[in-house]
């Protein structure tokens, strides 16, 4: 992380889905640091885990996972917050993925256990209010 403001989206990313989930404890490393995982690192997405304690049945998972694409500014030494682009979340327990929504198409939940229907409706409210919040930080951002 390079920037203020990229921190500041990060901390009110984990506070949005808190909100919704709060039971749910957060990761901002949710991926091991070895020479095999950073072969897969890439530059322009942030990941975030939110762990459950025990099983979820409503969200179908043990853990959500969130990979946010981003825009990177121009410059590596700007301190505006990066574009958000698109955010995929996926559902895992410890046998692996049981579903995935990405905000590409029009947002539907897919996979071998979906979440209920008011659990799709709060991961969606988080996808709509991460692109609020990364939009709002870059307009702060040139405010300033």
């Amino acid at each position: 992380m390079n920037s203020v403001a990229l921190v500041q989206a990060l901390a009110s990313a984990v506070t949005l889905v808190k909100q919704r989930f709060p039971a749910a404890r957060a990761n901002l490393s949710p991926w091991r640091d070895d020479p095999q995982t950073r072969d897969w690192l890439e530059e322009e997405t942030l990941d975030l885990s939110f762990h459950f304690p025990g099983w979820s049945p409503r969200l179908e998972c043990r853990s959500l996972l969130l990979q946010l694409r981003l825009k990177r500014p121009a410059t590596s030494h700007s301190q505006t917050a990066p574009e958000l682009l698109g955010v995929l979340m996926r559902g895992m327990t410890f046998d692996g993925e049981r579903w995935r929504m990405a905000t590409m198409g029009d947002w539907q939940p897919e996979g071998s256990h979906l979440p209920q229907g008011e659990q799709v409706r709060q991961l969606r409210e988080i996808c709509r209010d991460l692109f609020v919040l990364f939009d709002d930080s870059a307009a702060s951002d040139t405010a300033a």
